[in-house]
Order: structure tokens, then C-alpha cells, then sequence
């Protein structure tokens, strides 16, 4: 996995961590949770079925983990309406597997024994316990978002961030460590002079346990830190706002879930506090954000993303164009950098799929061959380079590049530079998921 994208996965998964007792773990999925995505069937032969397993009725709620699915369809979609795959369309399985392990394992056990999908694209599932069965039965999983350990852990797991760990299925990253990197705190650092930061977790394993994680790496970059954590139940966000205010912090992370964002930034908007960077990740990369901190434009003044990919708000760009276009298609009003990256994990497994029909022959196999190529794939410019090895031991460091936005009013997100040039050679941290 890239490094940083490591820990933002942890960060993503904390919502579950959160709130996963209310999740429902019936043994049986209701019919409702199967979709197959009707299609124009152009001439050229019977159609190629994938499937896409997403938790979009998970305790998270709402739309939260529906991004990478809908741009997926968005470009399976597009791509029937210009023939299809050399003829021959894309079929569309989807299975919303409620955010529970017993609710995974039946869309994996519907999709890959019933439905016979020939992959599976943009997976995003908060408890990926189907997943021993994928790689077991050879299936493809092309760009799924690493929610959980399981892209670093099995073979035939392509995550949509690429993986350097050796993925024998015996235990994720290089015996059960995973690493990150620090290039997030580095960039701050270097482009925005940033020397204190703060980290909000809650009183909660899974949110201290990531608290820690970034509290280490913003120390090997040279911060001073300042970390703070509320009670889950009853959480104290003035007290947390005043501190902030107190010690003069640069730059906010945080380990909370989207609700307890809101709060902090509106008690630090009640008592005034200003931050040059409050610093969010991928997930929350959205043209929601002007309605979810609507009552903190502090907060909403000051707000950054960061990740692995192009600003979907970058139209200069004519891959991003194209997307956007397609979202425009398909009905999609507000866009989101997981849309964009469901999109890319469409595009991956298209191409993959068409290089092996130019030898001859569609098999899994050959589709693996091209994931598992030297040369990185980029998406047309939408992703920052990815690949997969499988080396021995982790690295020490790793030049790595990074994408940023920033939020302006009147004009949503405004990259930060061109993202294949904020670079650095950055130390690797390793950690247990």
C-alpha cells in the first residue's frame, strides 16, 4: 500500500470501529441487496459480469461508503454507451453487504459462486471477511479501497493505492506490520511553515490507537505535538477548543468520525479559534463539505484534503473532465474524490480486460499479468503512480507523491500544486492494524 493511504485507511475504518455494534449482522441478505445494473447490449457476444461489494447501509449511514461504487457504474456505464468492450458489455453485479462480516461473506458467496462474476471492482467494505474466499477461488479484486488490512494481506487483491508487502494471505504487510509514511506532515511542514499540531481522538481504542499513529509520525517530522481526547459519550469540544487556542496550534488532525468533526469545529467557532490547516483525508473529499461545516466556516476556511489521487475539481485535466461527465450522466449532483477513484478502479480492470483480448484470450489470469506489471498505473493522470511487489522486507523510505486541495468559497476544492511534483523521500513507520 502507499504510504500515507495506510494510515488513512485506519482513519476510514475508525467510523466502523465506532459504531459497528450498530451494524446488523443478520445470516441471510435481503434481495434488496442485490442489484444487477441494467445494460444496452451492443452486438459482439455474451456480457462480461463483475461485481462490486460495497457496506452502503453500514451504521455509518447515509452515502458514506458509496462513492467508489457509483463511479464505477458511472464508468461501466459510459463505457457500454460507446460499445463496451470491444463489443461486448460490462454487467454489473452489485451486493450492499451492511458493514458485517456475515453480510460480506454472503456478497462474496453470491457473487463469485451464483452470479459467477469474473472480478470483482472498487470493493469498499468495512469488514472484508469474504476475503480469504476471493483470493482462494483466483477472482480479481481491481481497486478496492483498503478499509481493512486485507489488500496487504491476500493474493488477488489489487487495492486501488498498489502494495508493496509480500500478500502470501498469512498475515497483512511483513508479519503482521504494516508501514506508513510521513509525506502529509512533511508537506505542511515545508509548504505552510506548520511546527505545532494538534490530534483529537476519543477515549476509544480504535480512535486512540490512530491518534497515536499520526502523533508519531508529525514527531519524526519535527512537531510539536499537542493531543487531546474527548469522551465518546459525553465529549467536552469547548475545553478542546480552548486548549487549541491556548497553545497556538498550526495545523489539526484528527481521529474522530464526521459528527465529532462538526462539533469540534463548531465549538472552535463559538470561541473563535483559528488554525492555518485543518487537515482532513480522502474520504471526505467532497463538494459536501460547504453544507457538513456549515455552521463552522472557520473551520470550513481552513480545510485541506490529501491523498492519492487527482482533485476532482481539476477540469483542466481531460481525465477529470471525462469523469465528470460521466457523474453528469449518470444523475450524480455532488462528486467526491472516492467517486473519482471507483471511477479509476473501472478504468483499471477496462484495461487490463482489453490488454488481454489484444493476445487473444480473457482469462483471469491474464488480467493479474497486467496488474502485476513493473510499469505503474496511473488511470490517464487520475492516479498518482501504482503498483504491487511482493519484496522481502519493507523499505526504510520511500519517494512518494502526494495530492492537494484546498477548500476556497466560490471555487470548492483548488489543488495545491501539481500532485506528481510534491514530492519526498520520507521514512517509513511501521505499525500493527
Amino acid at each position: 500500500m502507499s504510504p500515507f493511504r495506510a494510515a488513512e485507511a485506519v482513519a476510514a475504518l475508525l467510523l466502523a470501529a465506532l459504531l459497528a455494534l450498530l451494524a446488523g449482522c443478520g445470516s441471510r441478505l435481503p434481495d434488496s441487496a442485490f442489484e444487477t445494473r441494467p445494460t444496452v447490449t451492443p452486438s459482439g457476444g455474451e456480457p462480461l459480469r463483475v461485481g462490486i461489494v460495497t457496506s452502503a447501509t453500514s451504521a455509518v449511514g447515509g452515502t458514506a461508503l458509496t462513492g467508489p461504487r457509483d463511479g464505477a457504474r458511472a464508468y461501466f456505464d459510459a463505457l457500454n454507451a460507446r460499445g463496451g468492450l470491444d463489443g461486448r458489455r460490462i454487467e454489473v453485479e452489485t451486493c450492499d453487504d451492511g458493514g458485517s462480516g456475515v453480510g460480506n461473506n454472503a456478497c462474496v458467496h453470491r457473487l463469485l459462486d451464483e452470479r459467477r462474476v469474473f472480478a470483482l471492482v472498487a470493493t469498499t467494505a468495512l469488514n472484508y471477511a469474504g476475503a480469504p474466499r476471493v483470493a482462494e477461488a483466483g477472482v480479481p479484486d481491481v481497486g478496492g479501497q483498503p478499509l481493512t488490512p486485507a489488500y496487504d494481506t491476500h493474493p488477488h487483491l489489487y487495492g486501488i493505492y498498489g502494495s508493496l508487502a509480500p500478500r502470501t494471505g498469512a498475515a497483512p504487510g511483513w508479519n503482521g506490520t504494516l508501514y506508513g509514511g510521513t509525506e502529509v506532515y512533511r508537506y505542511f511542514a515545508r509548504e505552510r511553515g506548520a511546527r505545532t499540531a494538534a490530534v483529537v481522538s476519543y477515549n476509544q481504542a480504535a480512535s486512540a490507537a490512530y491518534a497515536r499513529l499520526v502523533a508519531r509520525g508529525l514527531r519524526a517530522e519535527g512537531y510539536r505535538v499537542v493531543d487531546e481526547q474527548v469522551d465518546f459519550a459525553l465529549p467536552n469540544f469547548r475545553a478542546v477548543a480552548a486548549d487549541l487556542r491556548e497553545r497556538r496550534v498550526d495545523v489539526l488532525f484528527d481521529a474522530m468520525d464526521a459528527h465529532g468533526n462538526a462539533r469540534l469545529c463548531e465549538a472552535m467557532e463559538a470561541l473563535g479559534v483559528r488554525v492555518d490547516a485543518k487537515v482532513t483525508h480522502v474520504q471526505n473529499w467532497s463538494s459536501s463539505v460547504a453544507r457538513d461545516y456549515a455552521r463552522a466556516p472557520g473551520c470550513l476556511r481552513a480545510l485541506w484534503a490529501t491523498g492519492s489521487s487527482r482533485n476532482h475539481q481539476d477540469t483542466a485535466h481531460p481525465a477529470v473532465r471525462e469523469f465528470r461527465e460521466g457523474m453528469a450522466r449518470a444523475g450524480q449532483r455532488e462528486l467526491s474524490q472516492w467517486q473519482l477513484e471507483g471511477w479509476a478502479a473501472a478504468m483499471w480492470f477496462t484495461d487490463a480486460a482489453r490488454s488481454c483480448l489484444g493476445e487473444g484470450e480473457l482469462t483471469r489470469a491474464c488480467v493479474e499479468r497486467y496488474l502485476d506489471r513493473p510499469e505503474p498505473y496511473t488511470a490517464r493522470g487520475l492516479l498518482l503512480p501504482v503498483r504491487f511487489a511482493h519484496l522481502a522486507r519493507p523499505p526504510a523510505t520511500r519517494h512518494t507523491c502526494l495530492s492537494v486541495a484546498r477548500w476556497e468559497g466560490g471555487r470548492g476544492w483548488v489543488s495545491q500544486g501539481e500532485m506528481t511534483e510534491n514530492c519526498a523521500t520520507v521514512p517509513q513507520l511501521g505499525y500493527r492494524p
